[in-house]
């Protein structure tokens, strides 16, 4: 019997007529029937327990992967943009580095103020090097920076050599000779292209000495790279 041609009458239904109507339909249908509605039942279930959890990860995973991909591609600008700055900075940063003293310009500058005498007529009795002291990014900057008021830098950690700008090199000294030769010697020496300060000097006559000659201690001051002292 086919379930086109049920027709069951709403205002008469009763439970027996129910029955019968059911009894009257045919076996393999009511199996195919209900290997239907099974097949969508067990479909509901293995979708809900195995394939939504695993849709459900992979679509997790997709959107990290975008989330991703999108920081790479912002972090791609961002050095793509240092590089230019780089490039820019690089030869300002070569110019500005000239003026500070390599290591090895540090330990040759005994010969290198030894010609500068000569050429004077100076005579060097002492050139003693102290121990380089670490300046801070920080309070560089701030001795740059044109203020009436003096502002307290914090203190920085020196032993870092990411926040050291340079070296500042003492080197204790004595100079014999003639006061004008001297005078041409302080000349010639700031006159070297390198970052030097003659920070302290204590000038004495000779006593009966006719040809104006001095004896001058003092000490000046070179500058280094992080680089080459750290």
């Amino acid at each position: 019997m086919d379930l086109k041609n049920i027709n069951i009458d709403m205002k008469n239904i009763n439970i027996e007529s129910i029955k019968a109507k059911i009894q009257s339909i045919d076996k393999k249908i009511l199996i195919k029937f209900g290997i239907g509605i099974g097949s969508v039942i067990v479909f509901l279930i293995i979708y809900y327990t195995i394939l939504s959890p695993i849709v459900d990860k992979k679509r997790v995973q997709l959107n990290d992967m975008q989330k991703k991909q999108t920081e790479i591609n912002e972090m791609n600008k961002v050095i793509s943009s240092s590089k230019v700055k780089i490039k820019k900075l690089t030869p300002q940063y070569e110019n500005f580095s000239t003026l500070f003293h390599s290591k090895a310009e540090v330990e040759g500058l005994y010969e290198t103020l030894s010609q500068f005498a000569g050429m004077n007529n100076l005579i060097i009795s002492k050139i003693e090097k102290g121990t380089p002291k670490a300046v801070s990014k920080a309070a560089a900057i701030a001795s740059t920076q044109k203020s009436k008021k003096k502002k307290k830098t914090k203190k920085v950690d020196t032993t870092k050599k990411q926040n050291i700008a340079y070296y500042r090199i003492p080197v204790d000294f004595q100079i014999k000779g003639n006061f004008l030769g001297y005078i041409k010697f302080k000349r010639q020496v700031a006159m070297s292209q390198k970052m030097l300060n003659f920070d302290k000097e204590t000038i004495k006559v000779v006593k009966g000495d006719t040809t104006s000659t001095v004896v001058v201690n003092g000490v000046l001051t070179i500058v280094g790279l992080p680089d080459e002292f750290f």
